[in-house]
């Protein structure tokens, strides 16, 4: 259950959310997208409840759990219904196919997709309507450390061009390489937020802090 779950993703910034499994991290991100309704509260993306939004591939891309994609159809065929779906141009299917890496697996149904190559094709759609904001769920899953730095790279620009990036991640060294900002969950409560120096101070590393912020009330031990 979620409660007092209250943080800002910044343009310009990237926004890290970590938590422990199970602390409300997925659960945020789909009433932030629209996908579950909260009993109170909003959850805003440029000013408007996502559903609200008149062009929402345009404003925000997103990817939870994968590509999203049905096993027997081609990746470029995937792109292309996203696209014909949201009004984007057809274009831009070969173009985020070759920003992502996929260039040459456009048609490779995507049930023979590897685990990394899945993660960029689900990177790939949360691109193709070139949106100010990303929103992405473990993007490095999967991926080789190539890939991982490529990812961060693509996020870092992203941001670095006034871009809006929010990411989970369970990689502590990841973080710390990219994040601008932190929000901590536990228990359903957002613990700690804001930029990732305040959040860290006065603990040896990210990892102490994160730990620490994390660590059930000493009567919750098990």
């Amino acid at each position: 259950m979620l409660a007092d779950v209250t943080f800002q993703a910044l343009p310009g910034r990237v926004t890290a959310f970590l938590g422990p499994n199970g602390a409300g991290k997925s659960s945020t991100l789909r009433i932030l997208l629209g996908l579950d309704r909260p009993s109170a509260g909003t959850a805003l993306i440029d000013g408007c409840q996502y559903r609200n939004l008149s062009e929402p591939l345009r404003t925000v891309g997103s990817m939870l759990e994968g590509s999203g994609s049905h096993r027997s159809r081609t990746a470029r065929n995937h792109l292309a219904w996203i696209a014909q779906a949201s009004g984007i141009p057809k274009r831009r299917v070969d173009q985020v196919l070759a920003q992502v890496g996929l260039a040459d697996a456009g048609r490779m149904r995507v049930g023979r997709f590897s685990l990394g190559m899945g993660q960029r094709l689900g990177l790939a759609a949360a691109l193709l309507g070139e949106p100010a904001a990303l929103v992405l769920d473990e993007p490095v899953n999967g991926l080789d450390p190539e890939g991982i730095r490529w990812v961060r790279g693509l996020l870092r620009a992203h941001a670095d061009a006034g871009g809006t990036v929010l990411l989970s991640s369970h990689l502590m060294s990841e973080v710390g390489e990219i994040a601008d900002d932190l929000a901590i969950i536990a228990g359903g409560h957002v613990v700690a937020a804001g930029p990732i120096g305040r959040v860290t101070a006065g603990y040896a590393s990210l990892e102490d802090a994160y730990f620490a912020l994390t660590a059930p009330p000493q009567g919750d031990r098990r």
